[in-house]
């Protein structure tokens, strides 16, 4: 094999073991090789994978690489395993998380202002979930701090990165009237940030 063939080999390998994205500077110092030229190897294999219609893809997030199953069968995965019961977010949740996604970085009393509720609780809940995580500290009086969305986020939903986010005029419109309390609401918020937003 010539010594790029040797290379997307052991790129299949790492990203197999790996489990997580695999970063593609990571993938690149082991082989002491310019990043550029280790993420044109991970797009040839994702092009590869494609191009036969394999039942395992590749999928790009945020300039790591993660092996994935083909969409279109997701019906014969769902036979095959066990159904479990799935944990989603709450409305509330979903709306947090759509400011930040589209705000970032924004404060917490950015969101409150946007949502007018308080928030402290969704907010520590993402950040559990590490759907979002502290981006930095605002200019502003007393130094708020900032958040931003995360890799896990962009995995979930499955973007590979933050343009791929549905266009909107106003995130106002995705933001319905709350009250106190409403933390618990099981009911999940109408934006549609793609099918996979299962969490």
């Amino acid at each position: 094999m010539s010594r790029k063939e040797v290379i997307k080999s052991a790129f299949e390998s790492m990203m197999f073991v790996w489990g997580e994205p695999m970063d593609v500077k990571t993938a690149a110092d082991i082989f002491n090789i310019d990043w550029k030229e280790a993420y044109h190897m991970f797009k040839e294999l994702q092009s590869e994978y494609e191009t036969q219609n394999r039942g395992i893809r590749i999928r790009e997030i945020d300039k790591s690489f993660q092996f994935c199953t083909f969409e279109e069968n997701d019906e014969y995965i769902q036979r095959l395993c066990t159904p479990v019961k799935e944990k989603r977010l709450t409305q509330s949740a979903m709306e947090v998380l759509a400011i930040i996604a589209y705000k970032q970085p924004v404060t917490k009393g950015e969101i409150e202002s946007i949502r007018g509720i308080k928030c402290d609780r969704v907010i520590e809940g993402l950040l559990k979930k590490e759907l979002i995580e502290e981006a930095g500290r605002s200019t502003g009086i007393g130094r708020p701090i900032l958040y931003g969305t995360t890799k896990v986020f962009l995995k979930n939903f499955g973007f590979t990165n933050l343009t791929d986010l549905p266009q909107l005029e106003d995130i106002s419109d995705v933001v319905r009237d709350a009250e106190e309390g409403e933390e618990n609401d099981p009911l999940q918020i109408t934006l549609d940030l793609k099918s996979g937003n299962r969490i």
